[in-house]
C-alpha cells in the first residue's frame, strides 16, 4: 500500500501513488561535453532510467541542456530531462526553459554555507525567509509558465547555517529547510514539486523522509518523494546501502522514485534499482509505522540479555555456514554438519539431533523448531539456537525459556510488519531473550540476493532490533561472509573496516571519482572504524565531512582540499599529492595504524 500522493508530470513520465515507481541516474560528464552527455543519458535510458539528470552549475551550462535535448531527439529519444542545480539560481531560470524538471538545493539556493555560529531571533529568521522568496519566486512563475515540475531536494550535508543554527545538523533541520521552500510554493499556487532527504547514512535518511511524511500531513501536503541514499559509494557496499535506505522506506510505502547513488557509471545504477523494486514487488506492502511509532524518529537497540557473546551490549553477530574469511573476519559461530578438522579457537553450530553434552565446549545445538527442543533428550546449558515460528511466539512460550536460549527468526516467510510486531511483543513483555535473524536466498544472481538480504534483514537492524544474522545461499557460499559483515558495517551496528562515504560523480567533479576512490581505498582499508569521505565537489564535501573523520573534496581542477572533520585544513593540493597529503593529515591526529603485511 503505497502513501497516497498527487501526481506530478514530468514531460511523458508521471510521478505519484498512482503511477509506478521510476528508476533514474545522473550523467557523470561536463554538461557543456554535449557528445559525451548525449551518449551517457543513452545509456541510463536504455538501461531502464526514466528520467535523466545532468548538473547545471552555471548558466552556460543550463542553456546547453537545450543542445543536449536537441541532440537526444534527433536520436529518437524523448525522455525527461532534468538540470540540478546549486547556488545559483539565475541557471534555474534558465534550464526551466528548456527541462522537464529542475532540482534545488534548498541548502544552497540562496543561502551560503560558512559553518558560522550565529544566533537567530525570530525577526532576524524570517528576513532570511522573505530573502529566500525573492530570488524563489522567479523560478516558481518560470516552471508554472512552462509547465516543469520540480524537485526540492535536501541534503544532510549542505544544510544552510541558518537552518544548521536553529535545528542543528538533524533530520528535523532536513525537513525545515524543505518545507521553507514547499510553503512558498504552496502560497504561490505551485503544486508540481517531488521532494527528496537524502543522506550518506541511512539511519539519518529514513528518519527524515519519515518526519517529512508527518509535517507535510501536519500541513495538508501530499506530494511525491524522490528516494535516495546519498553518496552511497561503490561495489557491494554502495548496493548495500541503498538497498538498506531505499527499501526500509519502500516496505513502509513510502517513495514513488528512486536513485542508486553508485561511484561508477551511471547506467550501473539502474539494474540495483530495479532489483529493490523487484523485491518490494514480492512482498507485502503492509505499512507498519505510525507517526507515534517510537522508533520512527530515533533510533535506540532493543534490550536483551546477554548469553555468550551474543545480546546485551555485544555487536550483532554472525553465523554462517561457510568458514571463509572476510578481510581477516571469521563467523562467530560455523554451522557445520561434519565434526572432523575443527579448530578449538572457534565457535560451531550442529543439528540438535546430533548434539550432546560430550562433545567440545565450542559445539552448541541448533533445532529446527520448538518441538525438536522440547522432544530432544539432550539440550545445552550454555547455548541453545532454536529456531520459532511468528506464528508460535507468545507470551506463555516465551517465559517458559531459561537464560540459555537464543531465538532464530526466519524471514524468508514473514514480512516485515510481522517481524517488527514480534520484536515489539518482545519489549511490550519484557521478554529479553537475544534473536538471530536467518534469511535463504535462492537466486543465481548475487546483486540480487545482497539486495534482497539488505532489505529482509538489514531494515530490521536499522531499528534497533536483532542480535544476529544469518544467511544462506545456494550458489554464494564464498561470499556470505563478506555479505553478512557488510550488511552490519553499512546498518553501523557492527564496524569492522573503514567506512567511506563517496558520491556517485557528476558533471561538476573535476578528476576521476572512481579510479581516485580506489586509490584512497587502496591505502586506507586497514583503518578500522574511521569514516574518510571522497567528495568531487564542493556542493556536499564540507558537509558530509561533518559525518566524516577525513574529507578528501575536489575544490578545482586537479586540486583537492583535505578536511578534518568539517574543518578545512589543506586547501587546492596538487591531485598527483593529495594521496599522500590525506595519509600524513590522518598520522599528524594519531589516527593512522601501519598495515598488516
Amino acid at each position: 500500500m503505497r502513501r497516497k500522493t498527487l501526481s506530478v508530470r514530468i514531460g511523458k513520465v508521471f510521478i505519484g501513488s498512482d503511477h509506478s515507481i521510476k528508476t533514474q541516474s545522473m550523467t557523470t560528464a561536463s554538461t557543456m561535453d554535449t557528445d559525451k552527455s548525449v551518449d551517457e543519458a543513452i545509456r541510463i535510458i536504455q538501461a531502464g532510467g526514466k528520467l535523466v539528470r545532468f548538473t547545471a552549475p552555471n548558466i552556460n551550462e543550463a542553456k546547453n541542456l537545450l543542445n543536449i535535448k536537441n541532440a537526444l531527439v534527433a536520436k529518437g529519444y524523448d525522455d525527461p530531462l532534468v538540470a540540478d542545480i546549486h547556488f545559483t539560481p539565475n541557471a534555474a531560470l534558465e534550464a526551466s526553459k528548456i527541462v522537464e524538471k529542475v532540482r534545488i538545493n534548498p541548502g544552497n539556493y540562496v543561502d551560503k554555507k560558512k559553518f558560522e555560529v550565529k544566533e537567530y531571533d525570530d525577526k532576524s529568521y524570517q528576513d532570511e525567509l522573505l530573502k529566500i522568496e525573492e530570488k524563489f519566486i522567479p523560478l516558481i512563475n518560470s516552471c508554472k509558465e512552462n509547465k516543469v515540475a520540480m524537485r526540492i531536494g535536501t541534503n544532510h550535508g549542505s544544510l544552510s547555517d541558518r537552518v544548521m543554527n536553529r535545528f542543528g545538523d538533524t533530520p528535523l533541520g532536513m525537513v525545515e529547510s524543505a518545507m521553507e521552500f514547499l510553503r512558498i510554493c504552496k502560497q504561490n499556487d505551485y503544486d508540481q514539486i517531488v521532494l527528496s532527504m537524502k543522506s550518506s547514512n541511512p539511519i539519518v535518511m529514513i528518519h527524515a523522509y519519515r518526519l517529512l511524511v508527518k509535517s507535510m500531513e501536519n500541513e495538508n501536503m501530499h506530494y511525491p518523494l524522490h528516494l535516495g541514499v546519498t553518496e552511497a559509494g561503490d561495489g557491494l557496499d554502495g548496493r548495500i546501502k541503498s538497498a538498506l535506505g531505499i527499501g526500509t522506506l519502500l516496505t513502509e510505502g513510502i517513495g514513488d522514485t528512486i536513485r542508486v547513488s553508485l561511484t561508477e557509471d551511471p547506467e550501473f545504477e539502474i539494474p540495483a534499482a530495479e532489483k529493490i523494486l523487484e523485491k518490494i514487488d514480492s512482498i507485502s506492502k503492509k505499512i507498519r509505522l505510525k507517526n507515534t511509532d517510537k522508533r520512527a524518529f530515533s533510533f535506540f537497540k532493543r534490550e536483551t540479555e546477554s548469553i555468550k557473546n551474543i545480546g546485551e551490549k555485544n555487536p550483532p553477530i554472525v553465523i554462517s555456514n561457510s568458514s571463509n574469511d572476510f578481510e581477516g573476519n571469521f563467523p562467530d559461530y560455523l554451522f557445520i554438519d561434519d565434526l572432523d578438522n575443527l579448530d578449538d579457537s572457534k565457535k560451531y553450530i550442529i543439528e540438535g539431533k546430533d548434539w550432546n553434552e560430550n562433545l567440545s565446549k565450542n559445539i552448541f545445538p541448533y533445532f529446527n523448531s520448538l518441538k525438536d527442543f522440547r522432544k530432544s533428550e539432550a539440550v545445552s546449558n550454555t547455548l541453545n539456537f532454536i529456531e520459532i515460528e511468528l506464528s508460535k511466539i507468545t507470551n506463555t512460550i516465551m517465559q517458559t525459556f531459561s537464560n540459555n536460549v537464543v531465538i532464530v527468526l526466519n524471514v524468508d516467510n514473514a514480512n516485515r510488519h510481522d517481524l517488527l510486531s514480534a520484536f515489539n511483543f518482545f519489549e511490550e513483555k519484557r521478554i529479553k531473550i537475544p534473536v538471530i535473524l536467518k534469511g535463504s536466498y535462492q537466486s543465481s544472481d548475487f546483486e540480487k540476493v545482497a539486495i534482497d538480504a539488505s532489505i529482509d534483514i538489514g531494515s530490521i537492524l536499522l531499528e534497533g532490533m536483532g542480535n544476529g544474522i544469518w544467511i544462506q545461499t545456494k550458489d554464494f557460499d564464498s561470499k556470505i561472509n563478506e555479505l553478512s559483515f557488510l550488511i552490519l558495517q553499512n546498518t553501523r551496528t557492527r564496524i569492522f573496516k573503514t567506512d567511506y562515504i563517496s558520491c556517485p560523480s557528476c558533471g561538476r567533479t573535476k578528476f576521476d571519482l572512481q579510479e581516485t576512490t580506489a586509490l584512497v581505498k587502496e591505502h586506507t582499508n586497514h583503518l578500522k572504524g574511521l569514516k574518510i569521505s571522497v567528495m568531487g565537489c564542493i556542493v556536499n564535501g564540507p558537509g558530509e565531512m561533518a559525518d566524516a573523520d577525513y574529507g578528501y573534496v575536489g575544490s578545482g581542477d586537479g586540486v583537492i582540499s583535505l578536511y578534518k572533520g568539517k574543518e578545512l585544513v589543506k586547501r587546492n593540493i596538487s591531485s598527483e599529492q593529495a594521496v599522500d597529503e590525506l595519509i600524513q593529515l590522518i598520522k599528524e591526529n594519531d589516527d593512522w595504524v601501519d598495515p598488516k603485511n
